[in-house]
């Protein structure tokens, strides 16, 4: 399964030597002593294999295309394979960079977690990165501000366009950043630009530039290359835990983009070793073709020879004719030993082919075993609390089967979802509680602030009556009086509240 990818166009200071030194670097420098191979001395070899079954490191020169390709590949315990492949084409100066997960029938349970390739970072330090037209490729977000504002609303506007995605970030209404934009950058690295606003009182400037189109208040805008790929806009919210979940989407959005583009074969480590094998295959026939022909040509020549000499000259003739015999012999039995190291070749692609059919089955086999299927897909709304999402469409789909005439295909329908998503009525169960702290309400005690707090509300007092804010989301706001007027206030107040987040 293919969790990363991106293509990078490489400044050519690089040389062949220097990127292989860079890749063992990068091994012998993980601060994971487990993913290090030991041992590792490079002499200036272009095909050269490392390591050992369950950890190595593959080099591999196809000089026809002038390309190195590299694979590191690490076996989990839990039989998960993780390959990591470097493959550079000296030719063109871009160089693809692919983090891919196997799983082997022990490791279809496990979830799948990955991270950017620090080696990205090595060839940024290194400044091997090329620029993307006037933007450098970074760990760090670039910061917007007066004097540059133009990078941002010719992006907006469309009049410029990068290789890689833009990644606008706005700061919010009280001029905070919506997410930590240092590690979102750090973890794009690669594959994306990330653009930060340095203060929001630039927004009226990029909104006069754009007619209003740009981004604002802590919103979030994806601009990708490709016309193809729709431009992504997400919304702030002040919300707990909502900047963790918005950078998510973010990080998701940018990688899929990636994965999805299409690559050529020989910047896979794949594509490469098929074209290596197709190759050396070719030469071997045509090398063996032209042997055998000229073993045939030598050996009817010899024989005219032979039929025009003495005894003497016949024997030394023949003598020499049989030694030659045996050496286009060997010569022929050096190809055939040559065509058994191609066919073992043959016999690894084909395995690795098979590992990866299995893996495609082996991912339906636990999908199709699954009793339940998907209905619907979640949104861009997060979760206050774990389950509420389904428990609220679950609540709904409740209420309206009530009102659905009981024998018809609708209401089979609802039924059916509710009986097997196992509805544990969470957000009844919430305001029913609601209910009874509010039912004798007289003032914010201790008990009920706390209570309330309990039930995910933050508290703010303004002038005579308390602010209620769910989950800190602005969208979730109501009153409560702080001297109620009669003994129906806090009945009132329980279902204005139970109505906006229940």
């Amino acid at each position: 399964m293919l969790l990363f990818s991106s293509l990078l166009d490489i400044n050519k200071t690089m040389t062949k030597d220097a990127f292989i030194r860079l890749v063992i670097e990068w091994n012998q420098g993980s601060p994971h002593e487990n993913n290090i191979i030991q041992d590792m001395v490079w002499n200036g070899e272009k095909n050269i294999r490392y390591g050992s079954d369950g950890l190595w490191l593959d080099i591999e020169e196809y000089r026809n295309q002038n390309i190195i390709a590299v694979r590191y590949e690490k076996k989990e315990d839990d039989g998960s394979v993780w390959d990591t492949d470097y493959v550079m084409n000296f030719n063109s100066m871009k160089m693809a960079v692919r983090l891919d997960r196997s799983y082997t029938e022990d490791a279809l349970n496990a979830d799948p977690k990955f991270s950017t390739p620090h080696f990205i970072t090595l060839l940024i330090e290194r400044g091997y990165i090329k620029k993307d037209g006037n933007l450098p490729v970074l760990r760090e977000p670039i910061v917007i501000e007066e004097e540059n504002l133009e990078l941002i609303t010719d992006i907006i506007n469309g009049k410029s366009r990068y290789r890689l995605p833009v990644v606008y970030i706005t700061r919010t209404y009280y001029d905070e950043d919506p997410v930590n934009v240092k590690f979102l950058a750090s973890r794009l690295k690669g594959v994306a630009h990330v653009l930060v606003q340095k203060s929001n009182m630039t927004n009226s400037r990029i909104k006069e530039a754009t007619n209003g189109k740009n981004e604002y208040y802590g919103a979030i805008g994806i601009y990708f290359p490709s016309k193809a790929t729709a431009y992504r806009r997400y919304l702030y919210r002040s919300a707990l835990g909502y900047d963790s979940f918005l950078s998510e989407k973010v990080f998701r959005s940018v990688i899929q983009y990636g994965n999805a583009q299409m690559v050529d074969t020989l910047f896979t480590w794949q594509g490469v070793n098929n074209a290596l094998l197709r190759d050396r295959l070719i030469s071997n026939r045509q090398e063996r073709l032209a042997a055998e022909k000229a073993q045939k040509a030598a050996e009817e020549e010899a024989t005219k020879l032979i039929d025009t000499l003495d005894e003497e000259e016949r024997r030394i003739r023949k003598k020499a004719l049989d030694d030659a015999r045996a050496e286009a012999d060997a010569l022929l039995d050096g190809f055939d030993e040559e065509m058994k190291k191609l066919q073992n070749q043959v016999e690894e692609l084909t395995r690795v082919n098979e590992v990866l059919q299995f893996e495609n089955q082996g991912l339906k086999a636990k999908i199709d075993s699954s009793n339940a299927v998907p209905v619907l897909f979640m949104g861009d709304e997060f979760e206050f609390y774990q389950g509420e999402i389904k428990d609220l469409l679950l609540a709904i789909l409740t209420e309206a089967l009530k009102a659905t005439a009981q024998k018809s295909r609708r209401a089979d329908i609802i039924r059916d979802i509710i009986r097997n998503n196992d509805y544990q009525k969470l957000s009844m169960t919430k305001a029913e509680e609601l209910k009874k702290l509010l039912k004798n309400y007289d003032g914010m005690s201790g008990r009920t602030r706390q209570a309330l707090k309990d039930l995910g509300f933050e508290i703010t007092e303004e002038g005579k009556h308390y602010k209620i804010t769910y989950y800190g989301d602005g969208r979730y706001q109501t009153t409560y009086s702080k001297t109620p007027s009669d003994g129906r206030t806090g009945k009132n107040s329980a279902q204005q509240t139970i109505n906006m987040v229940f």
